[in-house]
């Protein structure tokens, strides 16, 4: 494994303007920021297909908006519901179920297929869209994390392109475009170091969910501020940017960066450090992704670095955080061991968000499955899906 994931449309390859988009996950934060973008530049996008989850009267309105021919739900009761909140004479193609997900994500007409559906559910629409050589603009960091290797074979054999969305991730790419990763010495990935960076243990032992939703610098998901608040977002994109690029995990580093202002970092053979500065905005990522190669206007106000004054970092407390540590550790042992890491972080973050176990419970949780874990063969959809659900099954048993 060596190299970018796929390969890197010029201006003369990529899909012309206006694109034709694929919303997978329309309803959430990623989704929100990327309709806004479509907003912003009407004569660049079209919105061809909409997918949410249970948000019916959120896909409701947004289908209404942008009025596209295909939308998707989780259930077969979510269609019924839908039909009766669209307005009147707008009737799109409507499916259900997972396999929905994956219509959408892979037909012929979609030129840009965003894959922004949380957690483990974005695996089989993101391999699928690959498998059809879309242009993926890839925010669901889970299908790598699971399935990095399925992936990369995909784009190879299809020649698909996977634009990262991730503020860190598109940060790299961005550092690292027109260069060898040969002479990479090492990829350093920022950390706001979430809600509780500067707080003792005897003060995160007690932390509600209220405290750890409450980021102080991105506006995230439920399942995404948890993450970022237990280091566990760093982990999986720690994960991802290995499969991302091609390197090992002991070229990936870690430091927190309380002003989330340097998005991510890298360091070249010859010393050299190339960071990319923007506000913590996730429409800046997205826009990159959504007109690459070229670079679309946004009406953001500028960053004012002299306002700034200084710019801080440290090294993450992974004692106190130790889901870093233990992501780590699952991408050194393999053998399934990263789709363990995920299934049981996803279920030890609803249980947390219910109320049902503390905050420091949740690395507890994962690192119980980590260790319950024998390696495994995992390099299919099946396999992975399979281990995946046996995962969260052992995880709830053992909290019920």
């Amino acid at each position: 494994m060596h190299g970018y994931i796929s390969k890197l449309p010029h201006l003369t390859d990529a899909p012309s303007f206006p694109r034709r988009l694929c919303v997978l996950g329309a309803t959430g934060s990623i989704g929100a920021s990327t309709l806004d973008i479509v907003s912003s530049h009407p004569e660049q996008f079209s919105v061809l297909a909409l997918a949410g989850a249970n948000n019916v009267k959120k896909l409701a309105e947004l289908a209404a908006r942008y009025r596209p021919k295909y939308l998707a739900v989780l259930h077969e009761d979510g269609i019924k519901e839908l039909l009766t909140l669209l307005p009147p004479g707008y009737r799109p193609f409507i499916a259900a179920g997972e396999s929905a997900y994956v219509a959408l994500a892979t037909l012929p007409e979609a030129d840009v297929v965003v894959s922004a559906i949380v957690g483990a559910a974005g695996l089989a629409p993101t391999l699928a869209a690959a498998r059809a050589s879309k242009m993926i603009a890839l925010a669901n960091k889970e299908s790598l994390v699971l399935a990095g290797d399925l992936i990369r074979y995909a784009c190879a054999e299809t020649d698909a392109v996977i634009l990262p969305v991730d503020s860190e991730h598109n940060a790299l790419f961005q550092a690292l475009s027109g260069h060898d990763t040969a002479y990479v010495s090492e990829l350093i990935l920022t950390a706001s170091g979430g809600p509780f960076r500067d707080k003792d243990a005897g003060f995160i032992a007690a932390v509600t969910p209220a405290q750890a939703l409450a980021h102080p610098n991105w506006s995230m998901g439920a399942k995404i501020s948890i993450d970022s608040a237990t280091l566990m977002n760093k982990g999986l994109e720690v994960i991802e940017a290995c499969h991302l690029y091609g390197l090992p995990a002991d070229k990936v580093a870690v430091v927190v960066h309380p002003q989330s202002i340097v998005h991510s970092l890298v360091r070249y053979a010859d010393g050299s450090l190339l960071a990319h500065l923007g506000p913590p905005d996730m429409r800046v990522a997205i826009s990159y992704c959504l007109g690459y190669p070229l670079r679309l206007p946004l009406n953001l106000a500028p960053l004012d670095i002299v306002a700034l004054g200084k710019l801080t970092f440290e090294a993450p407390r992974e004692d106190d955080f130790p889901c870093l540590g233990l992501a780590r550790q699952a991408f050194q042992t393999g053998g399934g061991a990263t789709v363990v890491l995920n299934a049981a972080n996803e279920v030890a973050v609803e249980l947390f968000l219910a109320e049902r176990i503390g905050f420091t419970d949740i690395a507890r949780i994962v690192e119980a499955a980590l260790c319950a874990h024998e390696p495994c063969q995992a390099d299919d959809l099946e396999s992975i899906l399979a281990l995946d659900r046996e995962t969260r099954d052992r995880v709830r048993m053992g909290q019920g």
